[in-house]
């Protein structure tokens, strides 16, 4: 009997002290639990109060505020094309307590454009920790321009070289490659009109100055309706469920696809657990019913997806508009 009991006895002392061990030890018994914050929690927005941008964060904000019961404010810091606020970021503790809004320029674009000097290496000072909310991009018109459909402003620009002119948030901004994407397939000759920001574009496009433009449609959806914008046709792969009449650009152009988005980043070097909980907890925060509804309202999709998918959007954007920037000799300076 006392062979059987011993060994029994020999593990309950062993179990018994693991459990103090780990008892002991908070911090490892902490590792296996989900990560919550453990103060107030900061997403930076380098752009305008009441903007897409700023929506986009506020509605995240709000679903990571109810997800981990702490919480989360929204600081804006614009200027610099979102660039300000990224700094904030990439001078931020990597802790996990403060994030910044990414556009799909910001990470894919900027770093290949020449001529232009950003204060930060966006592959290293900022850690990529999800895509949240696509964003449909529309071509649209002055209300008066003189063509309604794709074909119609193809065959205009074609009979009026150099005439056309379109608008865009400025050089190397996604307006402008998507315009330029669109020039080359069409074979066509428009001029390119640089503006500081999509705000100042859409106030001259309204008043007829420029014809048209390839932009977000979070920020003009309410004028498309209305009438002041004149929406012809969807650059991605499907129209969007707020206009969901309009064709799309690929109807006539069958390689034409351009789509943006607006991620979520961290400061560099941000551990990797870390960076994993932040993509679970923003994969839960936009498939809330309620912000996901206030999201697709605003003219957005929802994009949230694993680490790795994102990594890949990256890439793949990087390289094809790269090869735009080339082949249409597109600098900044």
């Amino acid at each position: 009997m006392t062979n059987r009991t011993q060994p029994n006895r020999r593990r309950l002392l062993v179990a018994g002290g693991a459990a103090a061990l780990a008892a002991g030890l908070p911090s490892a018994a902490r590792a296996q639990a989900p990560w919550t914050p453990a103060r107030e929690v900061r997403i930076l927005c380098g752009f305008a109060a009441g903007g897409s941008g700023d929506f986009v964060c506020r509605v995240v904000a709000e679903a990571l505020r109810a997800q981990w019961g702490k919480n989360v404010i929204v600081e804006t810091q614009p200027g610099a094309n979102g660039f300000i606020a990224a700094q904030s970021v990439a001078r931020a503790a990597p802790d996990g307590h403060t994030v910044g809004l990414a556009t799909m320029g910001m990470l894919t674009i900027s770093s290949q454009l020449p001529g232009l000097k950003l204060q930060i290496n966006v592959d290293t000072d900022l850690t990529p920790l999800a895509n949240v909310a696509g964003i449909y991009k529309l071509l649209i018109s002055a209300p008066d321009a003189p063509f309604r459909t794709v074909p119609e402003l193809i065959a205009f620009a074609k009979a009026n070289p150099g005439k056309v002119t379109y608008a865009s948030a400025g050089v190397g901004s996604s307006p402008h490659l998507a315009a330029e994407l669109f020039r080359s397939q069409a074979g066509i000759d428009i001029v390119h009109v640089p503006y500081k920001g999509g705000a100042p574009a859409m106030v001259d496009l309204a008043a007829g100055r420029v014809h048209m433009m390839i932009g977000n449609l979070t920020d003009f959806l309410g004028q498309v309706k209305a009438g002041k914008l004149r929406g012809i046709a969807f650059g991605g792969d499907r129209a969007a469920p707020s206009l969901p009449d309009l064709p799309l650009i690929r109807q006539w152009l069958p390689n034409y696809s351009v789509n943006n988005w607006f991620g979520i980043v961290g400061p560099g070097k941000l551990p990797a657990a870390l960076t994993a909980a932040w993509n679970a907890a923003l994969q839960k925060a936009v498939a809330d019913p309620e912000g996901r509804a206030r999201l697709i309202e605003h003219g957005a999709d929802i994009l949230a997806a694993p680490l790795e998918r994102f990594h890949a959007e990256i890439a793949a954007y990087r390289a094809n508009w790269g090869a735009v920037i080339r082949a249409a000799n597109i600098r900044a300076d």
